[in-house]
């Protein structure tokens, strides 16, 4: 049997949705981008979203927005993709590294130790799909001392008068957290719709909008969607229209816009996303269900009452294995047509943050973690019977690996 890891959901909605953005001419920034980010907001309950390019881009730009100048520090989890990291370099700040905890979000003691005048940020991340500790990290940054310590280096910092709350939420479309959907857990939350994601536009990202008070979030939206174009006060489409050719320059922005073509993918998938969440979790459950029974299993963080899941990532932990060993499981699973993966590898064990002088050793938990992590297939089109097989696979492999130890 031959299971890949994460294929996109493509069906004849999808496909319709396309040919139907292809006929109508109109392949750029248009009239299904609006309609996306309409409806992000809509299942989100967020007050504004703008769709861009990329995860990393809308990252690029919330940050650039806020201000950042040299030497100003963003916290970010040790255990997550670079492009966390990445994107406060890119908007000219320094990624400070704090450990996990065992459910593999970002530890909120680590954070408060992290924190100095030089903080601008916290960008927690929602890896797999499980959110954060939301309801820690605001208190956290509205504690009195905490406030106190804030210098703001920006217009954007004095406003907020406080550390701002960026939710990396790439994995966690449709999860939720004390009540709230993800995409209004923290002052700006941003997808990813890579096309490995729960939701995909092949290429892109949402920003979500969800600002306090003295900010109004519709006159950001459209400052957003201005510096995703350059700068420029119209876009494609209003440019198009009879007369409408004349624009100007009003900042230095990015060119990260959606398009039409992209949206269309996104789209037809949100008017299914209940489904496809169902589906992700009944694959999620039946991987718990009989892993469970094994004491070598270490499952992922399952929903309790104030706190779902996206299911984005099933990742496994295996009790008492070394690196070695997980790499041998892998490779054993492969054997069996069955592909599975590892999410992730720390930030500080990759040469370029090595090379800024990143020391794994400081982050125990994200390397123990690391060493003994294996994602295993979750996608809605995964039938009961292919879920058993790579049950199957596993413990099949797992039992050769450790019998050869």
């Amino acid at each position: 049997m031959n299971i890949p890891f994460s294929p996109p959901y493509i069906d004849e909605d999808v496909i319709n949705e396309v040919i139907d953005s292809l006929k109508s001419g109109w392949i750029t920034t248009g009239p299904k981008v609006k309609a996306l980010e309409d409806g992000i907001a809509e299942y989100t309950g967020a007050p504004k979203v703008v769709a861009v390019n990329s995860w990393t881009s809308g990252a690029i730009l919330s940050l650039r927005w806020l201000g950042l100048k040299e030497g100003d520090e963003v916290i970010v989890p040790a255990y997550t993709y670079c492009a966390t990291a990445m994107a406060v370099m890119d908007a000219g700040g320094v990624p400070v590294m704090v450990d996990i905890n065992q459910d593999i979000s970002i530890d909120v003691d680590a954070i408060r130790k992290a924190i100095t005048s030089k903080t601008k940020a916290i960008l927690p991340v929602d890896v797999g799909g499980w959110p954060c500790d939301y309801s820690a990290i605001i208190d956290l940054v509205n504690e009195p001392g905490i406030r106190k310590m804030f210098t703001a280096n920006s217009d954007v910092q004095s406003k907020i008068g406080r550390i701002m709350i960026i939710s990396d939420a790439a994995h966690s479309f449709g999860a939720t957290a004390d009540g709230r959907s993800m995409g209004t857990t923290g002052d700006i939350n941003i997808f990813s719709l890579h096309a490995v994601k729960n939701l995909t536009s092949a290429e892109g990202g949402a920003i979500c909008l969800n600002l306090p008070i003295p900010f109004d979030n519709e006159e950001i939206y459209k400052l957003f969607r201005v510096l995703s174009l350059n700068g420029q006060t119209k876009d494609a489409l209003d440019k198009a229209k009879a007369g409408g050719w004349r624009y100007d320059i009003i900042a230095h922005g990015l060119k990260i816009n959606m398009p039409d073509m992209n949206a269309a993918v996104a789209l037809a998938q949100l008017r299914k996303y209940d489904y496809l969440l169902m589906e992700r979790k009944r694959v999620f459950y039946r991987y718990c269900a009989a892993l469970s029974k094994h004491d070598w299993a270490i499952l992922p963080a399952q929903d309790r009452e104030n706190q779902t899941s996206s299911y984005h990532i099933f990742a496994l932990r295996i009790k008492g294995i070394t690196e070695s060993q997980r790499d041998k499981i892998i490779e054993e699973i492969a054997v069996s047509g069955v592909a599975v993966n590892v999410h992730y590898i720390p930030m500080p064990m990759l040469t370029l943050f090595k090379n800024l002088g990143y020391d794994i050793n400081k982050y125990p938990i994200s390397y123990d973690t690391y060493i003994r992590e294996i994602s295993l297939p979750i996608y809605p089109q995964l039938t009961d019977d292919q879920v058993d097989f790579v049950i199957n696979s596993l413990e099949n492999a797992y039992t050769k690996i450790l019998n050869n130890a």
